[in-house]
């Protein structure tokens, strides 16, 4: 499918005087979590919640800091998450994907809100 990359608005809802973060963040539905690099935590004036233990593509672990909470805006869309602090680029994962009902159309290469639900995300909960 190759890489997929989506305009987000970031923002630290505990800081209402700071402005958002525009990025340009990679998404991939085969991660997890939300990734904010070094630069964006300390832009959004964000506390360290935990550390976590993440697994890295080749096997290897590495401890990094879990900060939040994280307002997340595409479109008409809003997420609240919890982020990792690793890398160079953010990264948008499945689970803040799945709370913001987005979805990823391989063939346009782009993230998109879900067409079977455009006017606001929606969710099962069972």
């Amino acid at each position: 499918m190759g890489l997929v990359n989506a305009a987000l608005k970031l923002k630290n809802p505990r800081q209402a005087n700071l402005s958002a973060v525009e990025v340009d963040a990679l998404v991939d539905s085969g991660a997890v979590h939300l990734c904010i690099p070094e630069h964006v935590r300390i832009q959004l004036k964000l506390e360290e919640i935990d550390k976590k233990e993440v697994t890295l593509a080749d096997g290897s672990k590495k401890l990094v800091s879990y900060v939040g909470p994280i307002e997340v805006r595409f479109k008409n869309r809003v997420g609240f998450a919890g982020a990792l602090v690793m890398g160079d680029q953010t990264l948008l994962g499945a689970i803040p994907m799945e709370d913001m009902d987005l979805v990823i159309i391989p063939k346009l290469r782009a993230l998109d809100i879900n067409p079977e639900s455009p006017n606001i995300a929606s969710s099962t909960a069972k």
